[in-house]
């Protein structure tokens, strides 16, 4: 069994970074689909970068995802954040890249970023 666990949200002030981490068990992470996504409050979830043997994807100009295979981990940087980037943000792990979350199968339980103004 794949199990995903998300860490490094909080508090932060806009124009700021954080650095997600997803730490991953049951599969090595580089021949995982493994992405990020974020859903606040009322909102879809909407990705926001993935990263798989086949390639990556990042949507918007201050995000940066990587992986470390030693650690087995994946790694979502953010930077210059602003209030619209307040959500819970969950990694998820998958056969295929995508951009869609029903393509992926396991999901972390999240962790809350929050950018103040």
């Amino acid at each position: 069994q794949v199990q995903l666990v998300e860490s490094g949200g909080g508090l932060v002030q806009a124009g700021g970074s954080l650095r997600l981490s997803c730490a991953v068990s049951g599969r090595t992470v580089g021949g995982l689909a493994v992405g990020w996504f974020r859903q606040a409050p009322g909102k879809d979830r909407e990705a926001v970068a993935g990263i798989s043997p086949s390639g990556h994807f990042t949507h918007g100009a201050a995000v940066t995802i990587s992986r470390d295979n030693a650690k087995n981990m994946v790694y979502l940087q953010m930077d210059s954040l602003k209030p619209e980037d307040t959500a819970v943000y969950y990694c998820a792990a998958g056969a295929v890249i995508a951009a869609s979350p029903e393509k992926y199968d396991y999901w972390g339980q999240g962790t809350q970023v929050t950018v103040s103004s």
